[in-house]
């Protein structure tokens, strides 16, 4: 049952640090890649599609993301879903592909991205803690009701935290690379 419950919250932790990742992608740091359009969907047909789906995207130049959908009927909408987007960048259209030019961040804005980039990492943590907090509720409940004894309870408590550390300090080293690769020019 403590394995069960320890497999448990570190099946639970590894998927925060998976989507800590994923959402740290969708943060600008001066350089274009496709991840930044990720969460980006698009009304086709009445329904939100996410526009991977809908268009190729590719980077010709470092700082220019090249989006060119498969269906040319779909580029107004394409391009309105990017406006609506918290991206802060405006399309260019040409009438079959639409460009995104990201334009260099100034100090003030790396340091806003930084602060952004955090914040993800501390809602990450708050996750992580959680996990935790739920697992050792499971675990003294399982103590309450004499499953388990107070020793086992106590090295699984223990296990629980080693746990906790081990994720979060794996948090803590994608926010600074994040910050490192946002600071760099």
């Amino acid at each position: 049952m403590v394995e069960e419950a320890l497999a448990d919250a570190k099946e639970r932790m590894e998927a925060a640090v998976r989507v800590l990742k994923e959402n740290l992608t969708s943060v600008r740091t001066g350089r274009a890649t496709p991840a930044l359009v990720d969460r980006i969907t698009v009304e086709y047909y009445g329904v939100q599609t996410p526009l991977q789906q809908l268009a190729a995207i590719s980077v010709p130049e470092p700082r220019v993301l090249a989006i060119r959908p498969f269906d040319q009927s779909t580029l107004k909408e394409v391009e309105r879903s990017i406006y609506a987007s918290d991206l802060g960048l405006t399309p260019s259209n040409d009438g079959k592909i639409i460009r995104l030019i990201l334009p260099m961040l100034t100090e003030d804005r790396r340091r806003d991205l930084i602060k952004v980039s955090g914040g993800i990492v501390e809602d990450a943590r708050v996750a992580i803690r959680n996990i935790r907090r739920d697992v050792l509720n499971d675990l003294r409940d399982m103590e309450k009701e004499k499953m388990i004894t107070e020793d086992e309870l106590s090295r699984a408590q223990k296990r629980v935290q080693d746990l906790t550390d081990k994720h979060v300090d794996d948090m803590n080293v994608i926010g600074k690379r994040k910050e490192e690769e946002i600071m760099q020019v």
